[in-house]
């Protein structure tokens, strides 16, 4: 009996003090809820009499915000309160009150402390308060599963899910937009389909913000066409349903069905977002579709994003990979507030025309108004790359790593071994590899492999292509390059060898095409491609140039071809490369002395380089060359990249 007393009596000690020290610490946080700037002051909850608050060393919680006579909804404001200030402390005391008084089980009230667990980071804890709630509402399973669903781990995200659904418990559109988003995460499709038939059964197929979340998990998921589906299915559209098919083109390499889209949404009505316009004018910037790019520069300003950054750096993008990179500096200068997105846009655009002193220029004024990233020391490094500026390149490197305490990613190795390299210095590109602070890539590799087919250099090109094939195994383009290494040398014998071996693993070499757009229509063109509908006068074009630049001096260099194959055959299919075609194609589509924008899906050839070359000072056009890796300005015989690429 004395020790039961003795434990009453510890029990209540220890309640008086915990409640003193909860009403200590909340006294802060409702304070500063309910002030104002220049007085401190305390509306009671449910009454409009304001009580001033001296600010003294000991401060006293007001009367009416004694806790102990308080209601639910009293508590549920507190703990909103908690949530919005992350405040766990108080929030793990207000919670042992709870406890005490026996409203440790309320539904709603362990709804919010759950909320508050996890909107501070302590999930393991609000996992443990949900397990030990007996009555759970679908308000409960939201918030853990949204938890998981967010921050991880996302499988459990979806076994909750499973588990909401075997206790009764039906899920709303908040349980399936969380749980949607987990399956994106995991990119499990598979889930993610079985979550869609469930939607299905209970009706909320066609709300905006669950068809919203399909279509972006099938996006994720690489399924466009059931992503289109969903869209589809959804007949009263808002803006979001619609940008979530436009993300879903544009992140799954389709943009021109984004931009078809986005006309068709502009003539629905639908007032675009930011959003709306950055996807849209990104989808422009991958064509590198011009007129299309104007159309939407025009569209977002009359509709009234002239003042809106996001929108100017998406065009400050665009018009720099559409070749016009003095309008896109232009733009850029009329930024409101320069973020380092924007810096990285322009720095990268002047890298990748090989403008490495503008690139350059414009690095140093940003370091004055704000610090790089390692997405602008990309950049950086490409600029001193395409630019041939060794020692600027080795500078930077170190700045990098030394002043800005950026350690260097595989893509800062590859702009820096492939300056090396490009220099004959293949030893040393070499080593850098192999004293990488990460793992090299297959990008790194590329790189030493191109430097080893620039130079001739047989051993490390081996060692190269051995690296890549443990990589990436059924890349073809890798075999190539090392097969254009033995032609040069000619050890044929390594050709034959390399042939075989791509025949024996059912890999065929990457085919080359390249387009111009003509009066709003992409023009696609293969090497050696005779389906066009103007086939004949393209060859009577191409045969006219091919007459004039053989005398001024052109002669084809047909080294990388087969061996194999006749000199004529192998003159025919260096001269027909796709390019060409499209350059050609253009020279007969288009206004004299106009400039000439063509894409190439791979690297421009070394042969079709010097040809572009004297077609631009016989023809007196400029020709701009967007390929694989950069941008190559054709003008009066010469090159932006002076040769160097």
């Amino acid at each position: 009996m004395l020790i039961r007393v003795q434990v009453t009596t510890k029990l209540k000690r220890w309640t008086l003090s915990h409640d003193k020290l909860l009403f200590s610490s909340l006294t802060t946080i409702v304070d500063s809820d309910y002030s104002s700037s220049s007085r401190h002051q305390c509306r009671s909850l449910y009454h409009s009499q304001t009580t001033p608050i001296t600010t003294t060393h000991h401060r006293r919680l007001p009367p009416k915000l004694h806790l102990t006579n308080r209601s639910r909804l009293d508590y549920q404001h507190i703990l909103k309160t908690f949530i919005a200030r992350r405040a766990i402390q108080p929030g793990r005391q207000l919670h042992a009150h709870l406890c005490l008084i026996g409203l440790g089980n309320d539904t709603i009230l362990c709804g919010k402390l759950v909320d508050l667990y996890c909107s501070c980071n302590h999930v393991s804890n609000a996992h443990l308060l949900f397990d030990r709630i007996s009555k759970r509402n679908v308000f409960l399973w939201n918030v853990l599963i949204r938890e998981y669903a967010w921050n991880g781990p996302y499988n459990a995200a979806i076994s909750l899910y499973y588990e909401m659904i075997d206790n009764g418990v039906f899920p709303n559109n908040y349980t399936f937009t969380y749980v949607l988003k987990a399956c994106s995460n995991l990119s499990a499709i598979d889930v993610g389909r079985n979550v869609h038939d469930h939607m299905v059964r209970t009706g909320w197929e066609m709300d905006v913000f669950v068809g919203a979340s399909l279509i972006n998990m099938y996006a994720k998921c690489g399924n466009v066409s059931n992503a289109r589906q969903v869209f589809d299915k959804i007949l009263q559209r808002d803006v979001v349903i619609w940008n979530s098919m436009l993300a879903a083109y544009a992140q799954n390499n389709h943009p021109k069905d984004c931009l078809v889209l986005c006309s068709e949404m502009a003539s629905k009505m639908v007032r675009p977002i930011v959003a709306t316009l950055v996807t849209t004018i990104s989808a422009a910037a991958a064509m590198a579709a011009l007129p299309q790019g104007r159309e939407l520069h025009g569209y977002s300003w009359r509709q009234g994003f002239y003042f809106q950054d996001k929108v100017k750096t998406a065009l400050v993008d665009m018009y720099a990979k559409s070749g016009y990179v003095k309008v896109a500096r232009n733009l850029f200068n009329q930024l409101s507030e320069k973020r380092i997105a924007s810096w990285n846009v322009m720095i990268t655009g002047y890298a990748m025309h090989g403008h490495a002193t503008e690139a350059l220029n414009l690095f140093e004024k940003m370091t004055c108004e704000a610090n790089p990233d390692h997405i602008t020391f990309v950049g950086v490094l490409s600029a001193c790359n395409h630019g041939g500026l060794l020692e600027k390149g080795r500078e930077y490197f170190e700045s990098m790593i030394h002043n800005y305490k950026i350690q260097p990613t595989v893509q800062h190795y590859s702009c820096i071994v492939d300056l090396i390299g490009h220099y004959g210095r293949l030893d040393e590109a070499y080593n850098m590899i192999k004293n990488m602070s990460v793992g090299p890539d297959a990008g790194v590799w590329g790189a030493l492999l191109h430097s080893c087919k620039f130079h001739g250099n047989i051993e490390l090109g081996e060692l190269a292509l051995e690296k890549l094939t443990e990589l990436e195994p059924d890349e073809p383009g890798n075999y190539v390059i090392m097969s254009n290494i033995y032609a040069q040398v000619g050890r044929y014998s390594g050709v034959e060898k390399l042939r075989e071996l791509m025949t024996k693993r059912e890999l065929k070499k990457d085919v080359a095409c390249s387009w111009i757009e003509v009066n709003n229509k992409v023009n696609a063109f293969l090497s050696g491609d005779t389906s066009h509908p103007m086939s004949d006068e393209i060859d009577a074009e191409l045969k006219r140039v091919e007459k004039l630049m053989s005398e001024a001096g052109y002669v084809p260099n047909t080294t990388p071809v087969f061996h194999d194959v006749d000199d004529d055959e192998k003159m025919g299919m260096v001269c027909r490369h796709s390019e060409r075609l499209a350059i050609v194609f253009g020279l007969i589509s288009t206004p004299p002395h106009s400039r000439l924008l063509i894409t190439k899906n791979l690297r421009v050839c070394e042969d079709c380089h010097v040809a572009i070359k004297f077609i631009s000072r016989i023809t007196k056009r400029e020709i701009v060359c967007r390929d694989l890796n950069r941008y190559h300005h054709f003008k009066d015989g010469v090159c932006s990249c002076g040769d160097y690429w």
